[in-house]
């Protein structure tokens, strides 16, 4: 059985408490099979920090999760192992966020309006409920037209609210949209349950 699971995920170490709260169901079964759960912001380059942390903590199960930046690609995963030096069998611990963070926010559009109040432009974020296929651009886009005119928070800031976002948005409703993140608690849970 796994003993530590460490995530390390692309972005800002101020986007932590965020990640936080989003994995809280994963951090507490995680402790019911006392088993340590650890995010770990991988700031300037996640892979080369992922890299090093298979090397250095060869008994914990090291996870990448990073923007894909465009549609997910089945090769990436290899490809970053290939590139970093590591063993193809590491492909199966990268997961992820396609093809941004911020489409996770698209999945709970209420949340998104109640965060930001008076003046947010839902119709100015794309429809598409498969969340995933939102261009990246089309995804920043919407964001900061969608937010602009709000009163009390202004433009979306990925650090100014990042983190609150991630803690407020339903997991649920995300898990639902983004196949990629429902991807990463179906493994992180089928791997807690080993015996």
């Amino acid at each position: 059985m796994v003993r530590e699971i460490r995530i390390y995920y692309e972005g800002d170490g101020r986007l932590k408490s965020g990640f936080d709260k989003f994995f809280e169901p994963l951090k507490e079964k995680a402790r019911e099979y006392r088993c340590r759960f650890r995010l770990i912001a991988g700031g300037g380059n996640p892979a080369r920090d992922f890299a090093d942390a298979v090397a250095t903590h060869a008994d914990s199960w090291n996870i990448l999760l990073k923007d894909s930046e465009g549609p997910a690609k089945a090769t990436a995963a290899s490809s970053i192992c290939q590139h970093q030096g590591l063993d193809p069998s590491h492909a199966d611990s990268i997961f992820w966020m396609v093809e941004m963070m911020e489409a996770w926010f698209h999945a709970d559009k209420d949340e998104l309006a109640r965060f930001y109040g008076e003046g947010f432009k839902r119709n100015e974020l794309k429809r598409n409920p498969k969340v995933e296929q939102i261009p990246k651009k089309d995804l920043a886009d919407g964001l900061r037209a969608a937010t602009r005119g709000t009163l009390q928070k202004g433009a979306y800031h990925k650090t100014a609210h990042g983190p609150a976002l991630l803690a407020r948005i339903d997991r649920d409703r995300v898990r639902r949209a983004a196949p990629n993140c429902d991807k990463l608690f179906r493994a992180v849970l089928a791997k807690l349950s080993q015996k």
